[in-house]
């Protein structure tokens, strides 16, 4: 595995170049993120371009031919290139391939940075560009999973202890999933009723991932009793996707999406796909959201 790590003195981050994923995130000697577990999940932090979640049988059409992808797409399989590199940031590059074309048929230019921009933040920052002559259609999203409780610091702290909170009182709902992986936007889940809290347990997830649309402020913490915990904060990015993994895994996922899985009363035309993002030949799209440590 071929890594790099940044560092600010406070916070400390590591990369595998294979699919430009943040493997470490560290604050004053704590590790926040998730260290993989194959009995769970066994990534940390993968970056998902072009698509969110799934596909339909994992194939669709597009104006470009036919595109035939597993889940959150093809970026967290590739090799990334670093072409930028300082002591608190390193940029990743991957471009379209015969081989990544032969899974999701546009060329285009994938540029992760990761920057320390305070000495307890992280910036995740992303930008496409459509390298080819025609119109490129996709999704892109973060999934960071963080270690709960909350950088282990406070070891009588339990999972069951943890909650998130919104910025403001709000009523919302998540869509449920099939079994396929598939979003029904007709059958809705509850999950807050004009509340700016949720508490967690393990069986928050037992329904797989929560997705939330339009969160207050578009910003979200997750906290301990100790008062340890993640915050985000994403701009430019509408969903948000809360997951662990079925059971008793000791991690919460908080994942900014621009769109998401494909839902069931949607056809098989991958330009179809709600929440799309397209870009004319030669345009770039920049969006980044950025994780504070505390």
């Amino acid at each position: 595995m071929s890594t790099t790590t940044i560092s600010n003195g406070t916070m400390q981050a590591t990369f595998d170049h294979m699919g430009a994923q943040m493997v470490s995130l560290m604050h004053d000697g704590h590790e926040y993120l998730w260290q993989g577990d194959e009995r769970w999940w066994p990534r940390h932090a993968p970056v998902l371009f072009p698509i969110v979640g799934a596909i339909r049988d994992g194939k669709a059409i597009t104006q470009a031919g036919e595109t035939h992808m597993k889940s959150h797409g093809v970026a967290r399989n590739y090799e990334h290139t670093v072409v930028a590199s300082t002591a608190d940031s390193v940029t990743f590059e991957l471009s379209s391939t015969p081989e990544t074309k032969a899974e999701f048929p546009y060329d285009f230019k994938l540029n992760m940075t990761y920057t320390l921009i305070a000495p307890d933040t992280l910036e995740q920052s992303f930008v496409v560009t459509n390298t080819g002559d025609v119109v490129l259609p996709f999704i892109e999203g973060g999934h960071p999973a963080f270690n709960v409780p909350a950088g282990g610091i406070d070891p009588t702290e339990d999972f069951d202890d943890y909650e998130v909170r919104f910025a403001a009182p709000w009523s919302s709902t998540s869509p449920s999933l099939t079994s396929d992986h598939l979003l029904d936007l007709s059958k809705r889940i509850p999950v807050t009723d004009d509340t700016d809290v949720l508490p967690i347990t393990h069986r928050t997830f037992d329904i797989d991932t929560l997705m939330l649309t339009d969160c207050p402020g578009s910003t979200i913490e997750l906290v301990g009793p100790s008062g340890h915990g993640i915050r985000e904060d994403f701009g430019g990015f509408r969903y948000l996707g809360i997951w662990s993994a079925a059971g008793d895994a000791s991690f919460v996922a908080l994942e900014p999406w621009t769109g998401y899985s494909t839902s069931t009363d949607e056809d098989d035309v991958f330009e179809h796909k709600a929440s799309m993002t397209f870009l004319t030949p030669g345009a770039r799209d920049t969006r980044a959201f950025t994780i504070t440590l505390f």
